[in-house]
């Protein structure tokens, strides 16, 4: 824990890891978010509202500085996100109403529970991408079916999109933690798009595309609060945006199973912490801001 920090040691904390947080939030597709919440709640002491606030604003950032380059390599399914994206905003709006009511120990548990879920849904066993995949006259219609060239194997992949309802219904839940926890709906993207049977690839490019409209739909919610504060928004903004830049740079030169790994080793000790936040027994101390992030709208 840090305490009475000054601002300028505070902006340079946040910034150093919203740099890292955008950096891997880009190559796994999460926004960032998911590791920024931690790190400003408990390392920073800030307030959880407003660390979700500084989050939402993170998964932005990530999304403007990683979705462009990610459709201009052809990585990122447009049509998939599209579809899916619609029932996330509905499912941001309601998150974002049902914030207000939302006790603090609750909005930790159910941040712990997501990322425990997600690390869960990532270490599962493989799908074999040779197996026959399921007929979907959705993903028939819509054409959700795609392909890329990777050039970490040189090969260019060819594949088709199943379970387009269930992806639906998934990214609708995805939409409503995105708005309790500002964590832009990353998290249950990837799973999401893994069981559509997306490649590990295109579903970090597809998930950084949509970031941006779930959270938009969030963040206003958010600023109407006043959860959204400047002083903590600026330096952490500023450093995903240029993290999600390098990470889009990164993504063709590093194997999937690495990022996988990495992707479920943050995720494990991020619902570990939360949890454990959680579950602390309500006569202890409610983590409050520290002296240089006591700085309201």
């Amino acid at each position: 824990m840090l305490y009475s920090l000054t601002p300028l040691s505070f902006t340079l904390i946040a910034f150093v890891f919203a740099l890292f947080a955008g950096t891997l939030g880009s190559l796994l597709g999460i926004g960032g978010g998911i590791i920024m919440t931690p790190v400003l709640s408990q390392l920073l002491q800030v307030d959880i509202r407003y660390a979700f606030g500084a989050s939402i604003v993170c998964v932005l950032a990530t999304s403007a500085g990683s979705a462009g380059a990610y459709v201009r390599q052809h990585m990122a399914n447009l049509r998939v996100a599209i579809l899916l994206q619609l029932a996330t905003a509905v499912g941001a709006v309601t998150g974002g109403v049902l914030l207000s009511f939302a006790p603090k120990r609750t909005l930790f548990v159910l941040f712990g529970l997501a990322m425990a879920f997600t690390a869960f849904m990532m270490v599962r066993k493989r799908i074999n991408p040779r197996a026959t995949v399921p007929l979907d006259p959705l993903a028939d219609r819509l054409h959700l079916h795609g392909h890329y060239h990777d050039t970490d194997t040189g090969q260019h992949i060819a594949y088709r999109v199943t379970r387009s309802k269930i992806g639906l219904v998934l990214m609708y839940i995805g939409g409503i933690l995105s708005g309790l926890l500002g964590i832009g709906a990353g998290s249950i993207a990837m799973p999401t798009l893994a069981t559509m049977r997306l490649p590990f690839k295109v579903c970090s490019a597809t998930s950084n595309y949509m970031l941006g409209v779930t959270a938009t739909a969030t963040a206003g919610i958010y600023f109407a609060h006043g959860w959204i504060n400047p002083f903590i928004v600026g330096p952490v903004a500023l450093g995903v945006f240029c993290g999600a830049t390098i990470g889009t740079r990164l993504v063709h030169r590093i194997h999937t199973k690495v990022i996988r790994i990495i992707f479920v080793i943050i995720l494990l000790i991020t619902a570990i912490q939360m949890l454990k936040k959680g579950f602390t027994p309500p006569d202890n101390p409610t983590t409050q801001p520290t002296s240089a992030s006591e700085v309201h709208p």
